[in-house]
């Protein structure tokens, strides 16, 4: 702790703080006195602070010495860490997008299907594996349906889902959805997505109303495709550095038989490219 402060210190000078430089100035950046009353506390606590000693320190506190002292993200936190205090990221915003590389990865993924979900299930890039297995055409009403997984299986008919097990595999995905839910509630977005959905489907209402909560990780799935037929696959999710609550998600052959009509599904999204 002493070291991490003292570090921090010396790198604000009065100036980045809006107080004069001072004469015969010994000590690199803020004096301990300084970051005391920059914070709000008393010189003898933030002492006490900083050289680790077992005092009540309030995130409250803390979040002011982390301001004082500029710290980024990353520092903040460690500081918590430091003070033995429970640590709670803010929410962030929803990342909406991905770049060229991401896109890149996932398209070199084929055959096998591949996407980027963010914790709400938008689909911010999928490869055309992904796009023919899981999203059929749309044309009027139908095309206005977000991109979001979702939507896309709770809103058509159950005859054109492409998951087998259909209930069991949607009850997951809403108890995966109230998880991360947990980290939003209140927020207008989550709030309008999660009601506009439970108009749109009584499925979803009923399953979100059961209150269950699950993680997303690897799990055996069972589709159907109208040219080749039954696919038993191994969904894998991978986090990305850099995007908050993202996540690829690749869909890997669970039997010899499947690979082989992965590889014919991959043929016929190559003779006929997903829109």
């Amino acid at each position: 702790m002493a070291a991490f402060l003292r570090g921090r210190r010396a790198r604000v000078t009065p100036g980045d703080v809006g107080m004069p430089p001072g004469l015969r100035r010994r000590t690199p950046g803020l004096r301990r006195e300084e970051v005391a009353q920059l914070s709000g506390v008393g010189v003898t606590w933030y002492t006490w602070l900083e050289q680790g000693r077992p005092i009540n320190a309030s995130a409250q506190v803390l979040d002011a010495v982390a301001r004082t002292l500029r710290l980024d993200p990353p520092e903040r936190e460690h500081l918590y860490h430091l003070a033995e205090v429970p640590f709670a990221s803010p929410p962030e915003a929803l990342v909406q997008s991905v770049g060229a590389e991401i896109q890149g990865i996932i398209d070199a993924l084929a055959p096998r299907p591949a996407v980027v979900y963010n914790s709400r299930y938008d689909i911010l890039a999928a490869n055309a594996v992904y796009r023919d297995l899981f999203i059929a055409p749309t044309a009027g009403a139908a095309a206005r349906v977000p991109a979001n997984a979702m939507w896309r299986l709770f809103t058509v008919p159950e005859e054109d889902c492409p998951l087998l097990f259909r209930d069991r595999e949607l009850r997951m995905m809403v108890a995966t959805l109230r998880a991360s839910y947990g980290l939003h509630a209140g927020e207008p977005a989550w709030e309008d997505f999660i009601a506009e959905l439970a108009q749109a489907s009584p499925p979803f209402a009923q399953l979100w109303a059961s209150g269950d909560v699950a993680e997303p990780g690897r799990r055996v799935k069972a589709f159907r495709h109208g040219t080749v037929g039954e696919l038993r696959m191994t969904s894998t999710s991978l986090s990305i550095d850099g995007m908050p609550e993202c996540r690829i998600v690749v869909y890997t052959p669970d039997d010899e038989e499947t690979a082989r009509r992965t590889a014919l599904l991959r043929r016929e999204t190559t003779k006929n490219p997903a829109p």
